[in-house]
């Protein structure tokens, strides 16, 4: 039986590449995310396996949509992952209330939520997993201007750990990957110029075969997954 999952932010990166890729290893995906040519690019690249939802993931009512999806479709979720991110570079005295409040509701009260409303749609032994960072990894080196891109995805981090405990009950594993430097287009433009050791594609491999896999050996942890000094 085909395995389904969910990608936030599937129209460009890391979770364009991801979709691809478990979309060509015969795994069924619904891509969301707010850009329209991304999602077709998908389509056009696997119409069978792809589905698309052109959505706002901050909007409460988008959980609405992806829950008739799932009921037209006759679909379950074998795994979640959490990929869409906002990075505003600025240094801390800068950061008005506004870039503090957009990037936590992307980069953590979003999966939170897409999380709870969507629990009653997951299949046994199903795998949540978040795309952290290595700023939010406690301990990493920290950089000038990522405070509150790097506050918020520490707090997907803890929400992970959090998730395992309250989901073991249920068979429902979570997990969270903070990743290094990536060469993706929002890298580009936080930090113009910046060339990544990592190129999209290849970890969107890892990340594929991690979301279908990788909950066999691990849950409730944050795993760093760098090769170098991360951003």
């Amino acid at each position: 039986m085909q395995k389904h999952v969910i990608i936030t932010g599937a129209s460009r990166g890391i979770g364009f590449e991801t979709a691809k890729y478990l979309a060509s290893k015969n795994t069924l995906v619904t891509a969301i995310a707010r850009s329209v040519s991304g999602l077709r690019e998908l389509k056009a690249f696997n119409n069978e396996n792809i589905f698309t939802l052109q959505l706002d993931i901050t909007d409460p009512k988008s959980s609405h949509a992806i829950i008739n999806h799932l009921n037209k479709s006759e679909l379950y979720i074998n795994g979640i992952l959490h990929n869409a991110g906002l990075l505003i570079n600025k240094p801390f005295m800068e950061l008005s209330d506004a870039d503090w409040e957009s990037q936590f509701r992307v980069n953590l009260l979003s999966p939170a939520r897409l999380t709870r409303n969507l629990l009653d749609r997951f299949s046994d032994n199903s795998h949540i997993l978040n795309i952290g960072s290595m700023g939010g990894y406690q301990g990493s080196s920290k950089f000038s201007g990522l405070s509150a891109y790097s506050a918020t995805k520490g707090g997907l981090g803890i929400l992970t750990e959090c998730l395992a405990a309250e989901l073991e009950s249920k068979n429902i594993s979570a997990n969270c990957l903070c990743l290094g430097a990536v060469q993706t287009e929002m890298l580009e433009q936080a930090f113009p110029g910046f060339k990544a050791p990592i190129q999209a594609n290849s970890m969107a491999e890892y990340i594929g075969d991690f979301l279908l896999y990788g909950h066999k050996f691990y849950n409730g942890q944050i795993l760093p997954v760098t090769i170098g000094n991360p951003t």
